[in-house]
């Protein structure tokens, strides 16, 4: 017989309260249930102590709670944590841990596979198989911050959406999962420690500026040439730079919220001083920061980390343009878990 429980995380607070109240039970007890599950994050009706047992029974009646599991664990010898996340039908995504000496980030997945093409990052070479729910992303965050209480004496600091997938190709669940990760009824986060990183989808920008989101936003660029971005993201034909550009300077209107360039240089890519240049001019007409990325290899691919003279150029132009530019090393690289290496191996 197939299983007829609705997880009750589907469910608003309204609709948990009106179901208390369609069995005579005083509605304080749904918002009670709700604490339970977004704020202390249970996932089983028998943690909700301040309930009679004859409301728990009820509810392990008519609901379930389908949350993830921790499948394999691996601790890089950085400090490093990731998580090979099973969902509830099996399906596998992985999210990771980055501690520094004052912060740890989450980085969550919001997507089972990737539906882009974009040829540096291992993610894009498994098909996406579906969108997470909104829980699914949420219980990442509280699996991190339990992590990280653990290994570091300290709770989260910020969260980057950062894993697998393109959150703004599943935008509904997306904003759904950080209404519960800030909503003083959940788990409290302040929205700008939040950043979503997406490779570029305009008309989805635009949205999230429209809709007043309060967190920050990454922009996966890697290179402000359309040819060469093209040829190393091949969704790039349908999103020309101009019209991200148009769409970013949207956002900044909107939202008063510098746009974090991430950018990977690679030898024989986006190397020359051609593509310094053409990053420069793309920065200088959007309010913008550079976050330069050591690259990653993937299996089964030739591209290859620029020179270090090329990396200094490119922080030295940036600079000298006043340009703020950071250059992050790889967390994780031992363990698979560093950008661009999620793929469930």
């Amino acid at each position: 017989m197939e299983n007829s429980k609705k997880d009750i995380r589907s469910l608003s607070k309204d609709e948990i309260i009106q179901f208390f109240d369609s069995h005579g039970i005083p509605s304080f007890r749904g918002k009670q249930v709700y604490q339970w599950l977004w704020q202390k994050g249970v996932h089983d009706f028998d943690a909700m102590t301040n309930l009679a047992l004859v409301h728990r029974e009820l509810l392990k009646a008519h609901f379930e709670i389908n949350h993830i599991k921790i499948d394999v664990q691996q601790k890089s010898k950085d400090g490093t944590v990731k998580n090979a996340v099973k969902l509830y039908d099996q399906l596998v995504v992985e999210s990771v841990l980055i501690p520094t000496a004052t912060r740890s980030t989450a980085c969550v997945s919001s997507q089972v596979g990737c539906s882009l093409d974009c040829t540096f990052c291992a993610t894009a070479s498994m098909k996406r198989m579906r969108n997470l729910n909104p829980d699914e992303i949420y219980d990442q965050v509280v699996t991190i911050n339990q992590q990280s209480l653990n290994y570091y004496q300290r709770p989260l600091s910020n969260i980057v959406f950062m894993g697998m997938g393109e959150p703004l190709m599943n935008y509904k669940n997306v904003l759904a999962s950080i209404e519960k990760i800030t909503d003083p009824e959940g788990l409290g986060m302040s929205p700008k420690r939040i950043t979503v990183s997406t490779s570029g989808i305009p008309k989805m920008i635009r949205k999230m500026a429209d809709d007043g989101v309060k967190f920050a936003l990454a922009v996966s660029l890697h290179s402000a040439r359309q040819e060469i971005r093209e040829q190393i993201m091949p969704f790039a034909t349908k999103f020309p730079l101009d019209e991200l550009l148009d769409a970013l300077k949207h956002w900044y209107d909107c939202t008063k919220k510098r746009i974090t360039f991430e950018y990977v240089v690679w030898e024989g890519v986006n190397d020359t001083r051609e593509d310094i240049q053409a990053l420069v001019k793309y920065c200088l007409q959007v309010p913008s920061k550079v976050n330069l990325i050591q690259y990653n290899p993937i299996d089964g691919n030739s591209m290859k980390q620029a020179q270090t003279k090329t990396v200094d150029a490119y922080i030295k132009t940036l600079t000298d343009s006043r340009i703020q530019v950071t250059y992050r090393r790889s967390r994780g690289e031992d363990i698979d878990a560093a950008c661009g290496q999620l793929a469930n191996k």
